[in-house]
């Protein structure tokens, strides 16, 4: 993978300011915000075929805000947030298909009160209540 930088590293020689990626053959493979060597900011990595991975925010090199992830086919994977690189809040989990499979709440990393499942004809599969 090849690197382009758009601005200098800083003075401990570490990535600082805004990166960009590329596969070999040229292809874009990531951008984003670099602060002291860590992703700080927002940041989009994208497969080899060209379709977006994810994106989503970093703060201090961890994943701090809203994020969603994608099939290599371009459909959603899941949506959700991190707080402090945890799931925390709200989440969506898709099929490749694109129909929703689960959805529920995180807190600090677990989940948390009513989540629901589905079969991939959306029928609903089961319900569990997490403490």
């Amino acid at each position: 993978m090849n690197s382009k930088n758009i601005t200098p590293y800083n003075d401990k020689g570490e990535k600082h300011g805004y990166w960009e990626y590329y596969y070999y053959d040229g292809q874009l493979h990531s951008k984003g915000n670099y602060v002291n060597g860590k992703p700080h900011g927002y940041l989009e990595v994208y497969y080899r075929n060209g379709q977006l991975n994810f994106k989503g925010y970093y703060v201090d090199g961890k994943r701090h805000g809203y994020w969603e992830r994608y099939y290599p086919n371009g459909k959603l994977n899941y949506k959700g947030n991190y707080l402090n690189d945890k799931r925390h809040g709200y989440w969506e989990y898709y099929y490749s298909n694109g129909k929703l499979w689960c959805k529920g709440n995180y807190v600090n990393g677990k989940q948390h009160g009513y989540w629901v499942w589905y079969y991939e004809n959306s029928q609903l599969e089961e319900k569990i209540y997490y403490i």
